[in-house]
């Protein structure tokens, strides 16, 4: 096998194993309550919040300045607000119903996620140009970090009434931009830093956007009380674990 195909297949599995184990944890869920999904929403919510505030943005004024970093994270901002009207018409889905809602928040949470994969891949890809550990401590690294995310994808899928063998399915395609990314990285070796931050500050606009007019407004619709806000305090605090690793 060449270097290149190893990369992309090694690349490829820390995306599609990552998001994939955090939907199959989802999936194992039975009868859940609504206090219980109300938790794990606003938990996803908190989880999202930190990753992007503490990781992706950062990040991304990191590499190509605050203008290239804010220009990208309204670039996905404005994407999420066009594709947040036009889906429901799309999708037949009537807004009024909580169901739809939960749906919807799930796909757009997928399209955030399998963006900030790309550049995810892309460190992949160029960590091997380096030297080969450090490209698989890398990729090791990435696929926990994305578990939280599948999980967060997943759980409004899920209680938007998506079979689980079709959430399943969504988690693991939401991973496969890692290997895409991983190629373009070695290939590339140093990519255009423009290119990196604002594909880095758009998925953190698409996650905050879904984030707070999905996700956290869905929750509190489930159920109020202090063991979801709990919830979102250890969201917030596992990625900012998850965040000081990377």
């Amino acid at each position: 096998m060449n270097d290149m195909l190893l990369y992309s297949v090694i690349g490829s599995a820390a995306g599609i194993i990552g998001t994939g184990l955090g939907g199959a944890i989802t999936l194992l869920l039975r009868h859940p309550s609504s206090r219980f999904l109300s938790t794990i929403m606003n938990f996803s919510s908190g989880l999202m919040i930190a990753v992007v505030t503490f990781d992706l943005l950062p990040e991304a004024f990191s590499i190509g300045g605050l203008g290239q970093g804010l220009i990208g994270l309204l670039l996905g901002v404005g994407l999420i607000v066009m594709l947040d009207g036009f889906m429901p018409k799309a999708l037949r889905m009537d807004i009024s119903d909580a169901r739809s809602g939960y749906l919807k928040a799930g796909i757009l949470l997928g399209i955030g996620i399998a963006v900030h994969n790309l550049p995810e891949g892309i460190a992949i890809g160029s960590g091997f140009t380096v030297y080969k550990q450090y490209g698989l401590a890398l990729s090791m690294i990435i696929a926990l970090h994305d578990i939280p995310e599948g999980v967060a994808m997943a759980t409004p899928m899920m209680m938007g009434g998506i079979a689980k063998k079709q959430v399943l399915a969504s988690t693991v395609l939401a991973g496969i931009p890692t290997g895409i990314g991983a190629i373009a990285g070695y290939y590339l070796g140093e990519l255009s830093p423009t290119f990196i931050a604002v594909c880095l500050g758009f998925a953190g606009g698409a996650m905050l956007y879904i984030t707070c007019s999905e996700l956290l407004p869905e929750s509190s619709k489930l159920y109020r009380g202090r063991i979801p806000s709990m919830g979102t305090i250890a969201g917030i605090i596992l990625g900012i674990v998850i965040s000081s690793i990377i």
